[in-house]
């Protein structure tokens, strides 16, 4: 399986920083409900959590982001030094991006993010960092920045020839057929993927529903939606699927496949996902394999770990961790 290493190519994720306020409740509240809880405060954001996971993974990092003037900018600008990441922040009278998070006692959570800052992100200010994407290998976005800003950065990526991944999360922000069609693959959840379908198809899908459908109907709606791109599913418990173009199967021996979830002591599956984008794309920057499906099992086992400790960008594991407890995650 491909490791990540110090050398390998460069990963420039285009995204969020926020300060995340995190309650720990037994359940998680209900409508006009008031309960006990414990609170802490940390960094993250799907921007900064996924190049936080790309560093932490073994891979040169830049971060592109809008902060503000404040405490939480400064912790953003401390914490990319920290990590070794090549921080381009565009500054704004905005404050810096906040997110409040609500964890119960089986780790589930339920998320409303203040974009703050991170609305200010414009395209003038992506483009300034052309050297950025001329030195990557793979380029990462969310939808936490605004539309126009996230498209720049596939446009700019796909000037310079770097692998292009979409995160289109969260599910209710807007994804454009201009987006999709600037991105080589896309990483939705289910509930993102449900609202794929129906944006974008007029398929109507539970997200609850997903996980179970078949792998062939699975496979026909994501060559419907990305007919060009690897659209790869996560599924938390249930593991992954991919969906590649039936003529590009990327050294896969199989147009669609499943691979199944790692066994560990989740306590937290905030940032999960976000673990998961970040490893993906180091590992495909890192190059070492030519299977795609190594990727994913490297991204997969990398997601599961972070669940085993709280928070989002700092429960990001180090390749060494990954080392530790995973003996296969090289060769």
């Amino acid at each position: 399986m491909n490791t990540p290493s110090s050398s390998a190519f460069h990963v420039v994720v285009v995204g969020s920083f926020n300060v995340d306020h995190v309650w720990r409740c037994d359940t998680l509240p209900n409508a006009g409900a008031t309960i006990a809880g414990r609170y802490a405060s940390g960094p993250g954001g799907k921007g900064f959590n996924q190049a936080m996971a790309a560093a932490r993974a073994g891979t040169s990092t830049t971060f592109v982001c809008a902060l503000g003037n404040d405490a939480g900018g400064t912790l953003a600008r401390e914490l990319a030094a920290h990590n070794g990441m090549d921080l381009r922040a565009q500054a704004t009278d905005e404050p810096t991006g906040t997110a409040g998070i609500y964890v119960d006692g089986h780790g589930r959570n339920m998320i409303v993010i203040g974009a703050g800052a991170n609305a200010a992100l414009d395209t003038a200010f992506v483009w300034q960092q052309d050297a950025a994407f001329a030195n990557s290998a793979v380029v990462l976005v969310q939808l936490e920045s605004p539309t126009d800003a996230v498209l720049s950065a596939l446009q700019a990526a796909r000037q310079h020839g770097a692998m292009t991944v979409l995160n289109p999360a969260p599910a209710n922000a807007a994804t454009t057929t201009d987006l999709l069609s600037h991105a080589d693959i896309i990483t939705p959840n289910e509930t993102e993927f449900a609202a794929l379908l129906a944006r974008h198809l007029g398929e109507r899908i539970s997200a609850d529903d997903v996980a179970t459908l078949d792998g062939v109907t699975l496979h026909q709606h994501c060559r419907l939606l990305l007919p060009h791109g690897i659209v790869v599913v996560t599924l938390g418990a249930t593991g992954v699927y991919v969906s590649h173009p039936d003529e590009q199967l990327r050294g896969d021996t199989r147009a669609h496949y499943r691979v199944a979830a790692e066994s560990v002591n989740a306590i937290d599956t905030t940032g999960a996902g976000d673990a998961f984008n970040g490893a993906l794309a180091a590992s495909l920057a890192a190059g070492g394999s030519p299977v795609f499906a190594d990727h994913v099992r490297f991204a997969n086992r990398y997601a599961a770990l972070s669940t085993e400790r709280n928070g989002a960008a700092l429960a990001m594991p180090l390749l060494s961790e990954m080392q530790a407890r995973f003996d296969t995650v090289s060769g």
